[in-house]
């Protein structure tokens, strides 16, 4: 496994070739869940994939860069989402758990690059709540480890609106110029999930057919 390594505000992102390039297909990009890191090979479910194979350690995660004192949302991320997909050009996306919200902010943020994103189950997924919640000031032991215990806080606490991801579908289905830009491969769907799935624009195969799909 090869790795690039790219550069978000200060952070120094890593970004994994997990199989090169055996034809001229467009990449697969894999975005982990919250507190994971790219795998070390190409996932089983995964090799039917044509092109090369590419995956994304998050700030605070894998072997990219643990900054000082947390201040994650998913809109830092999402700029990690960003600058790999100006180093590969354009790919389809497959998330698991917050990476597959992030794979679908990216396909509204990104529609061009982004060609196809499928959301698949894992940690992260649901996020907090979208109610009230009590302010919190945390003091949390700073090893320097990853993943960052200020990340596994402040993600497991990040607010999935169902009203603002659906805005991210109809960008994505409005720019894209794919039928159905996303796919919701996941059992599990939180309400903001839910609304994602039941909106126009979205497939709602297994994560094989969803491949072959965007493959094509």
């Amino acid at each position: 496994m090869s790795t690039v390594t790219l550069t978000h505000n200060r952070v120094s992102l890593a970004l994994h070739e997990l199989r090169p390039a055996s034809t001229s297909h467009r990449p697969l990009l894999l975005l982990h869940g919250l507190g994971e890191c790219t795998p070390a090979t190409v996932p089983d479910d995964l090799e039917s994939w044509a092109g090369a194979i590419w995956g994304l350690d998050f700030t605070g995660h894998g072997e990219s860069t643990i900054p000082v004192g947390g201040g994650y949302t998913a809109e830092v991320l999402i700029g990690d989402v960003d600058a790999a997909l100006n180093h590969l050009g354009e790919a389809t996306i497959i998330g698991r758990g917050l990476g597959g919200y992030l794979a679908l902010l990216a396909a509204g943020a990104r529609p061009r690059a982004v060609r196809g994103a499928i959301i698949t189950d894992g940690p992260g997924l649901s996020g907090g709540p979208n109610d009230a919640i009590a302010p919190q000031v945390v003091r949390l032991v700073d090893d320097r480890r990853a993943p960052d215990s200020y990340a596994l806080h402040e993600l497991s606490r990040d607010v999935r609106s169902a009203e603002y991801a659906v805005d991210f579908v109809r960008m994505a289905v409005a720019n894209s110029g794919l039928a159905e830009p996303i796919n919701v491969a996941a059992v599990f769907r939180p309400p903001w999930l839910d609304a994602v799935a039941a909106a126009p624009g979205v497939a709602s195969m297994c994560l094989a057919d969803a491949l072959d799909f965007y493959r094509a």
